[in-house]
């Protein structure tokens, strides 16, 4: 197979490449770590290649939820309209435990600091809702793609905002209505909206939603929802 070559893509985003993700089996147990950029690559997940992910649905006191527009820099789904913040838990002692989801909590925590600056006490991991789990694989282009268990995370809190221009091209809060504006114009090719954002907004996100103040009921962890 002909070498990858990152020459052409964003030099901040190709550092970040180099982080090390949590390898896990279908069943989301742990089998080891690789590069983001192996995991990430189409190759690698034809072969099954599988990481943990998360997803962060922050509302804020209006019950409107937070979008991000990834930047054109990122090396999958650039300029696609996404949920408030999606990354990986990475191979470290404090985000590998896996008790209460603590690491994954602790990586989103991070993650929303990096990508939308929100400030670190703003965004305590156990303010965050761990609800279930989604396993899905989708394509970005012909090199690179996801394939990802991702554990879903929801928070309500007003917070500050200072996004990364190299992660965020642009955010908004919207209402259930305005979302379902959105996923209609996806649908038209108007816009573009992450695979996993359109799957999750398809199957349970506004379920949820209408149950903001009462998540209990849907808080699953034995199973992953496999999409």
């Amino acid at each position: 197979m002909p070498e990858i070559t990152t020459d052409h893509l964003d030099e901040k985003q190709v550092q970040l490449l180099s982080e090390m993700c949590i390898l896990i089996d279908e069943n989301d147990q742990k089998i080891g770590a690789d590069t983001k950029k192996n995991c990430h690559l189409n190759s690698n997940i034809d072969k099954g290649l599988l990481h943990r992910a998360f997803s962060v649905f922050l509302f804020n006191s209006e019950d409107k939820l937070l979008l991000q527009q990834r930047s054109d820099a990122k090396i999958t789904f650039p300029g696609c309209f996404t949920n408030t913040c999606c990354s990986h838990p990475l191979h470290t002692f404090s985000e590998l435990e896996e008790k209460e989801a603590s690491g994954v909590r602790r990586a989103a925590q991070r993650r929303l600091k990096a990508e939308l600056g929100i400030p670190l006490e703003q965004v305590p991991p156990d303010e965050m809702t761990y609800l279930t789990r989604i396993h899905y694989k989708a394509q970005s282009d012909g090199i690179w793609g996801e394939h990802e268990i991702d554990y879903i995370l929801f928070m309500q809190k007003d917070v500050d905002l200072s996004p990364d221009p190299n992660e965020i091209k642009s955010h908004c809060y919207v209402s259930k209505e305005e979302l379902k504006a959105m996923l209609e114009k996806a649908k038209r090719k108007e816009l573009e909206i992450t695979p996993w954002f359109s799957l999750i907004a398809d199957t349970f996100l506004f379920k949820w939603w209408d149950n903001l103040h009462n998540l209990k009921q849907f808080m699953d962890h034995n199973n992953i929802h496999r999409m």
